[in-house]
């Protein structure tokens, strides 16, 4: 098993309301999804954004569509119009989740990196 950056097997959209930051991870490829669910857990999300979420995380599975959907409680320092962030939208969020490490095959590592080096798509 090797390591890679959730970015290389997923992409992430990020939206909010209030002080709710809700962050999808929507995988690339049909056989990724499955291990996305097994790896990127509720609770690994909500170690993830220490520092900025101070409610719970709660996580969503939408399978037809190959997607997490996470749900951050008191994550946007009391909302757009309280915050006094750079981001009170919490577009960020989007990006910092696909930092997060998961584990894949050897096999699959070296497809990553052939279509990287190669300048193909990683979707498909």
């Amino acid at each position: 098993m090797k390591k890679i950056y959730l970015r290389e097997i997923a992409h992430s959209r990020a939206g909010d309301k209030g002080d709710i930051s809700n962050v999808s991870v929507i995988a690339y490829r049909k056989e990724d999804y499955d291990l996305i669910r097994e790896q990127v857990t509720a609770d690994r999300v909500k170690t993830h954004f220490k520092d900025l979420v101070k409610g719970i995380v709660i996580r969503y599975e939408l399978p037809n569509v190959q997607a997490l959907n996470f749900v951050m409680h008191q994550a946007l320092g009391g909302g757009v119009t309280r915050s006094l962030s750079l981001d009170p939208h919490g577009k960020s969020y989007s990006a910092l989740i696909l930092t997060l490490e998961v584990e894949v095959s050897e096999e699959r590592a070296a497809d990553i990196e052939a279509r990287k080096r190669d300048g193909m798509p990683l979707m498909g």
